[in-house]
C-alpha cells in the first residue's frame, strides 16, 4: 500500500497549536517577485505581501545580495553589546527620511515597537494613561493587545490588561453616514468626553493610532482629524504616536503615511515592510524625546540584527528608486479601476485607501455587511492562483496589498476575478 505524503498544512496541524493557523492551507516552498510557489508546483500571485511585509516583492535580488553579503561579515553582534555598520547606517537613513534630528531604537516586531513606544511615552511624560482608537490594531503582546480594539476575541481571557487605557472613536464616515467634517467633529467630541468623564488630559502620556487603520478596515481619516489631534496633543503635553507598522515603507505611495497628511507624530513605530521579510522594527522620535530614555530602561537581545538591517537598507533603496513612484502610479490606476468596478456591479458599498493600501467594503442589497461574499471572492481567487486577504471588524472588507513594484496586468487580473464573482452572485 502506497503511503500518501502529508502536506505542510497537515504536518503543521500535528505540531503547532490552533492559534498558529493561517489565512489559507497552502504550503509554499519558493517565493520570487510577486509570486509564491506551492508544494504541488502551483504559482500564486501574492496580493497579501505577507500582510504588507514584502513591499518590494519576494526575494528581490538587491535584498538577497545585501543579506548574503552581511551573512559573510556578521550574523549577530548584539545591540546591547557592540555597534556594527548596518545598524548605524539604517538608523542614519531613518533619521534622514524623517527630517533629521531623530533617534532610532530597533526591535524585532511591530508589537515590540508599540510596547517600546508606550514605555518611552510614559518615561518621558511621567504620566500613566494611554488613549487608543476603536477598530485600531497594534499587536498581540499584552500591552499591544491592551491598546488594540479591533476584535474582542484578541482580548478574551487575557483581561486584565495594561491599566489606564482608554478608547476613542476613529472617523468612519461611510459607516456613520455623516459628512467627513461632521464625522471629525463627532469623534473629537467623543474624545473630549473621554477627557471630561474618564481621564484628565494631564494624566495622558500618549495618544496612539494608525494614520490609516489596517486590520480595522483600511479606513482613511480626513486630514483635519489628524491635524486637530496634533493640536490637541500639543495643548495638553500629550505625545502623539503613529503606528505605521502596516502603512510604512511605500505602502501608501509615500515612504510613510503621515507624509500624505502633513502631520508629524512625536513617536513613529515601524515594522512589516521595513526589511522585505526579515524580522525588524523600529521606534523613531526626536532627540529631545529619545535622550530622556536612559540606559537600562528598555532593551532586547535580537533588535537591529545585522542581516535584517542590511536587508532594510537595500529595500529602502529599491523603494526610493522604483517602488514609491510605481506605488503612486499603479495605486491611482488600481483605485480608479475599483471605483469603475463599483459602478458596474452590485455589492461594493465603498472603495477606499491610499497608494497600494486599498480596499472595497462589501455590502448586501439591504446595506448590511457581507462577509460571505468576502469569503467567496477569496476562495475563487485562490482557485485561480491569487492570494487575497480580508479585514474589517465585520469581516466584510477585501483588502489589496500588492508589492509596490506591482504591474498593471497583475492588477487587471485581480479586478477581473473580483468582477466575475460579484456578477455571478
Amino acid at each position: 500500500m502506497v503511503q500518501m505524503t502529508k502536506s505542510l498544512y497537515e504536518r503543521a496541524s500535528e505540531v503547532t497549536p490552533p492559534t498558529a493557523s493561517r489565512a489559507t492551507t497552502l504550503g509554499m516552498v519558493k517565493a520570487e517577485g510577486h509570486y509564491l510557489f506551492s508544494e504541488d508546483g502551483t504559482k500564486y500571485l501574492d496580493f497579501a505581501s505577507g500582510v504588507a511585509v514584502t513591499n518590494v516583492g519576494h526575494n528581490h535580488p538587491k535584498v538577497v545580495e545585501a543579506a548574503k553579503s552581511q551573512l559573510d561579515e556578521m550574523i549577530h553582534g548584539g545591540h546591547n553589546v557592540v555597534y556594527y555598520p548596518s545598524y548605524v547606517k539604517l538608523a542614519e537613513k531613518l533619521n534622514e527620511l524623517n527630517g533629521g534630528d531623530q533617534m532610532v531604537y530597533f526591535s524585532n516586531s511591530g508589537a515590540e515597537a508599540n510596547e517600546g513606544a508606550i514605555k518611552l511615552a510614559k518615561k518621558v511624560t511621567k504620566r500613566p494613561a494611554v488613549i487608543s482608537f476603536k477598530r485600531g490594531f497594534h499587536g498581540r503582546t499584552i500591552a499591544a493587545t491592551s491598546i488594540t480594539a479591533s476584535n474582542a476575541a484578541y482580548r478574551k481571557d487575557y483581561e486584565g490588561l495594561l491599566p489606564s487605557v482608554y478608547y476613542a472613536d476613529y472617523p468612519y464616515a461611510y459607516q456613520t453616514g455623516l459628512s467627513e467634517e461632521a464625522e471629525v467633529e463627532r469623534c473629537l467630541a467623543q474624545l473630549q468626553e473621554v477627557f471630561d468623564f474618564q481621564v484628565h488630559p494631564e494624566s495622558v502620556a500618549a495618544i496612539i493610532l494608525e494614520p490609516v487603520q489596517g486590520e480595522g478596515g483600511y479606513i482613511v481619516p480626513p486630514k483635519s482629524f489628524l491635524e486637530k489631534l496634533r493640536t490637541l496633543c500639543d495643548e495638553h503635553g500629550i505625545l502623539l504616536i503613529f503606528d505605521e507598522i502596516q502603512t510604512g515603507f511605500g505602502r501608501t505611495g509615500e515612504m510613510f503615511a503621515y507624509q500624505h497628511f502633513g502631520v508629524k507624530p512625536d513617536i513613529l513605530t515601524l515594522a512589516k515592510g521595513i526589511a522585505a521579510g526579515f524580522p525588524l522594527s523600529g521606534i523613531v522620535a526626536p532627540k529631545k524625546i529619545m535622550e530622556q530614555w536612559p540606559a537600562g530602561t528598555h532593551g532586547g537581545t535580537y533588535g537591529g540584527n545585522p542581516v535584517a538591517c542590511a536587508a532594510s537598507l537595500a529595500s529602502i533603496d529599491i523603494l526610493e528608486k522604483e517602488g514609491l513612484p510605481n506605488a503612486k502610479n499603479q495605486g491611482a490606476y488600481f483605485k480608479e479601476a475599483l471605483f469603475q468596478l463599483k459602478e458596474r456591479v452590485q455589492g461594493i458599498g465603498d472603495v477606499r485607501g491610499v497608494g497600494l493600501m486599498l480596499a472595497i467594503e462589501l455590502r448586501k442589497e439591504d446595506g448590511s455587511p457581507d462577509p460571505d461574499m468576502l469569503s467567496k471572492i477569496r476562495a475563487v481567487a485562490l482557485d485561480e492562483g491569487i492570494i487575497l486577504l480580508g479585514c474589517g471588524t465585520k469581516k466584510n472588507v477585501l483588502r489589496f496589498i500588492p508589492p509596490t513594484t506591482v504591474k498593471r496586468e497583475e492588477i487587471d487580473r485581480v479586478i477581473d476575478v473580483v468582477e466575475r464573482v460579484l456578477k455571478d452572485n
